[in-house]
């Protein structure tokens, strides 16, 4: 009993002192004087003199689209911050969260066996729910990352699509990309953070080939490495970028559609287990049941047995 009390008091402790953490980590980052001042920078009516009209305007709206984030080049981050880059968790916090759910997790689903069953009866599921709770999180986010990787693969051709119409358009490069990220923000919202990564990395500084190559090693999609090794050819060699976009997209919607045949393919196959396990079973009891029951009744205590017609 003495156990169970600590056991409770030491979950109770750390629950507490996990949730007055993180709160006050959250409301530590509002009150931070660097937002407030990119927020007030920008806000209309500020007071900030505009020097150089349209260049300043495009810098206060990627600050403000940007949230005041680069995000680091993969080449910079470790393990566990690139698999939280790969499902779309860019926040430098997003490890100290992801590091304390699985410590949370691994702690409550590890302590309630022993609390309701006891310490001697409830070790094993105690140590079932501690090892669910330290893989429960990993298995999560390995699902969100190949979740978003074919969001993203859906969703290029039509960005490819919306991207050689604005070169066409007279656009450049850079402002085609940053044009593709604000109108895809709805229908792929994935691909659209990703791309306006690449607007805010140019803005920042860096060249238009490292962004670019950045955007490869994030999302880590093979349709992306080929369009970026394509992109870095045409600025190689200065070819003509539309036209290879243009044969690129018709590429990347062969394969959508080829991916989308062979999802197709697969059901007939996964629909076996539904049919056999949960469909075939009652098909069985409604058309072999009253046969069965017949059987039972005729040649059973009652039936033909003993001599006694049944009506």
């Amino acid at each position: 009993m003495d156990i169970s009390i600590t056991m409770t008091l030491a979950a109770v402790f750390t629950s507490v002192a996990l949730l007055a953490w993180t709160l006050g980590q959250s409301l530590a980052e509002r009150s931070s004087v660097t937002k407030r001042r990119l927020y007030a920078l920008t806000q209309p009516g500020s007071g900030l003199e505009i020097a150089s009209g349209a260049a300043e305007h495009q810098l206060v709206d990627a600050v403000r689209r940007s949230s005041t984030f680069v995000p680091l080049s993969p080449k910079s981050m470790g393990q566990l911050q690139r698999r939280l880059a790969l499902a779309g968790y860019h926040n430098h916090r997003a490890v100290e969260y992801y590091l304390l759910t699985q410590l949370g997790l691994t702690i409550l689903l590890g302590g309630l066996p022993l609390l309701l069953v006891g310490p001697v009866r409830g070790f094993w599921f105690a140590l079932v729910g501690a090892v669910v709770g330290f893989m429960g999180p990993g298995l999560m986010l390995d699902r969100i990352v190949s979740k978003r990787k074919r969001l993203i693969e859906n969703g290029l051709p039509d960005a490819l699509d919306l991207l050689i119409v604005s070169l066409e358009a007279g656009l450049g490069l850079d402002q085609a990309i940053l044009k593709c990220s604000e109108e895809l923000v709805i229908a792929h919202p994935a691909l659209a953070e990703e791309l306006r990564f690449i607007n805010v990395e140019c803005r920042a500084g860096k060249p238009r080939i490292e962004a670019l190559k950045n955007f490869a090693a994030r999302t880590k999609v093979d349709d992306v490495r080929a369009l970026v090794a394509m992109l870095v050819q045409t600025d190689r060699f200065g070819t003509s970028v539309a036209q290879a976009l243009r044969t690129h997209a018709e590429t990347s919607r062969t394969k959508r559609r080829q991916r989308a045949e062979e999802r197709a393919a697969k059901i007939g196959v996964k629909l076996v287990f539904p049919l056999v396990f949960c469909l075939f079973p009652a098909f069985f009891v409604v058309t072999i049941g009253p046969a069965i029951i017949k059987f039972v009744h005729a040649f059973g205590s009652g039936g033909f047995a003993t001599g006694v017609k049944l009506p």
